[in-house]
């Protein structure tokens, strides 16, 4: 089956473009059409980007689940639906039909239910990357729970805000889990972060690494267990709840500029409609097709282009476990040889690693059944780019360089492969129903180029479907975060630069979040967790360039008492931000400092320690604004 709407051409891509600005409701109604609804629309858009208020297919109803697998049980139900890699290459991988994975998700969903869970309930699911995890979000979905996915490297801590945030009842983990040489034990971790809760009345454990595990009567249950009780009881089907088009879908928390994550909230069918449309044409999906997105289930990444844009286009989703360099940085090379995988789809730091490995391990090594490449997550440097093209898509892969975010919900600027031009480094043109705009500091559109580019604050002027709606039980920090900086305009937090052809190149954060390895850490977080050692009275954090990550951690700390050295020290601030936050958001370096450059009202002036974290020392701008700008040269001579 092909796709009606699948983007052929660029003469296609600029008709399309253009019809959904000039009518987005007769662009995006027609896309909507190919899905199935329980109710169809009455209005396709309504929004202001004042409040903000942004509904799509309004008064529709439809459930999500039906989409990605009741709609292809006729056609599709012996088709793999995911293929699922384990961590050990010595384990037998495991292969997921569409009437597998139907059952699977109805069979699970009546757990959820026979345990107390009902529509509009909060699930908080932190699982390692095994199929159970697509099941279980998948069967919130079916029954309208409410899905959170935390990324199984957070601390007990980081899950215990979560949950206290979204005030989650419900939980779904494993005993353990492997990551590359690592066991990771889920289930003490969630135990740490329940301490003093009192919302949770369930926890159901998957059985993964057998490891022990403390099991608390009345709480704590087993996956298996409640499989088995649903089975005795005869309960094979599981009816779809009837959601409306803008019922939340799921809560997936994101860094912000300060120290508090926060609930990107997404609606079921914008976000369906979205992720689908995007996979079908950023990655040129043909039916039958290996898409690998090596992305953890735990990011948007996961969500949307190894669960929800795949299974709603019928497509076959590979599913890995473990990590690109374990057993051996030949490890993603072995696993598209082994399963012939058309369409890969990874980090510019999982390139960059593997780049340092040289060429051996690809040794050997049959990528012929390659027939596109993805990067997401940061923008691509030029080597690193080039690197991917020649040696693992032969130069004959067209390389799909995506921009987007947790917010987004799906791809925002990206080429079409094979369709429209691709540009090493740029995600070059917008998708369809997506219109930027680059403005200045006061919200005025950039119309004087600089070096023959416009360069300016990344913008979108109007809602497409996935837009965030909300964030979790705090519409106001929503409007502020993203519709308020710029009137009219929902701000992206990025800069980029455009050129004469409409092409983008995003440069990075504007804001004092940081993209480290793809994931955003807002500084403020970081500083708050080092501020809680003991010994730290106060510290600053920027980001540096960083060869593989892309942007490191730079941490400036004053340290106050004798307790043990400064390698001691610096060991003991990084066991207190994997406590509190967990092992990504440990500073790369840091720098023990007397005092931090302030203006005299207090302010930190993080210009300055970005300028000498990037390795900049002399044009550091105007220092006589400081409270002691001798402070600076101090900084200057102790820089790691």
């Amino acid at each position: 089956m092909s796709y009606p709407y699948q983007i052929k051409s660029l003469e296609q891509y600029k008709e399309a473009y253009k019809q959904s600005v000039d009518n987005p409701d007769l662009f995006w109604g027609n896309i909507g059409g190919y899905f199935q609804w329980k109710r169809r629309w009455e209005k396709v858009l309504e929004w202001n980007f004042t409040e903000p208020k942004i509904e799509w297919y309004k008064g529709a109803k439809l459930n999500i689940t039906e989409n990605c697998l009741d709609r292809h049980l006729k056609t599709l139900a012996n088709t793999p639906a995911i293929i699922w890699e384990p961590n050990d290459p010595e384990e037998h991988h495991r292969v997921i039909t569409y009437k597998d994975l139907y059952t699977k998700v109805c069979q699970f969903a009546n757990v959820l239910k026979s345990n107390g869970v009902k529509k509009g309930d909060r699930v908080c699911i932190y699982m390692g990357m095994i199929p159970e995890l697509a099941i279980a979000v998948l069967a919130c979905a079916r029954i309208g729970a409410i899905h959170s996915v935390i990324f199984g490297g957070f601390s007990a801590q980081s899950i215990a805000d979560r949950l206290y945030d979204a005030q989650a009842e419900y939980i779904v983990t494993c005993d353990g889990a492997y990551r590359g040489a690592k066991d990771i034990p889920l289930k003490s971790v969630i135990d740490d972060a329940l301490i003093g809760n009192r919302t949770v009345k369930r926890v159901i454990v998957c059985t993964r690494t057998r490891t022990a595990v403390s099991m608390i009567k009345g709480r704590d249950v087993w996956w298996e267990d409640e499989v088995k009780k649903v089975e005795t009881l005869g309960l094979v089907d599981c009816p779809a709840e009837e959601m409306d088009a803008e019922d939340p879908l799921f809560i997936l928390y994101t860094s912000g500029s300060t120290g508090k994550p926060k609930g990107v909230v997404h609606a079921c069918a914008g976000y369906m409609v979205y992720t689908n449309y995007t996979f079908v044409n950023v990655f040129q999906y043909q039916r039958g097709d290996i898409h690998f997105c090596t992305a953890d289930i735990g990011w948007i990444t996961g969500h949307s282009y190894i669960v929800y844009g795949p299974l709603s286009a019928g497509g076959t989703s590979l599913m890995f476990e473990g990590i690109p360099t374990w057993p051996d940085a030949g490890r993603f090379w072995d696993i598209i040889d082994k399963f012939k995988v058309n369409i890969l789809y990874t980090a510019p730091t999982a390139i960059r690693s593997l780049m340092g490995f040289g060429l051996g391990p690809l040794q050997g090594k049959n990528l012929s059944s390659l027939k596109i490449l993805g990067t997401v997550g940061e923008p691509i440097n030029e080597e690193a780019w080039h690197w991917y093209d020649e040696h693992i898509g032969k130069k004959k892969c067209p390389i799909v360089d995506t921009w987007w975010q947790t917010e987004t919900g799906g791809i925002l600027i990206s080429n079409l492969a094979g369709v429209t031009l691709a540009k090493p480094s740029w995600a070059t043109l917008p998708m369809p129903g997506v219109q930027p705009i680059l403005v200045d500091e006061n919200g005025k559109e950039v119309t004087e180029k600089e070096d023959g580019l416009y360069k300016g604050n990344l913008c979108i002027k109007a809602p497409w479907p996935s837009t965030i709606r909300t964030t979790y039980g705090d519409h106001e920090r929503c409007k502020k975060n993203y519709f308020s900086t710029y009137e009219n305009l929902y701000f992206t937090g990025d800069g980029a630069l455009k050129d004469e052809e409409g092409n983008y190149r995003i440069t990075g954060r504007v804001d004092d979040v940081l993209n480290v390895s793809g994931h955003r850490i807002g500084t403020a977080e970081v500083e708050n967790a080092i501020n809680m050692h003991a010994g730290v009275v106060e510290s600053a954090v920027v980001g540096y360039p960083h060869d593989i990550k892309g942007q490191g951690i730079y941490a400036y700390v004053i340290f106050q008492g004798s307790h043990g050295d400064e390698a001691m020290r610096r060991k003991d601030i990084l066991q207190t931000v994997t406590r509190i936050i967990g092992a990504i958001a440990k500073p790369d370096k840091i720098q023990f400092v007397s005092g931090l450059p302030k203006t005299r009202s207090g302010k930190i002036m993080r210009r300055i320690l970005r300028k000498i974290a990037e390795g900049e020392t002399q044009n550091l701008g105007d220092t006589t604004t400081l409270l002691d700008p001798g402070v600076v040269e101090e900084i200057k001579n102790g820089k790691i």
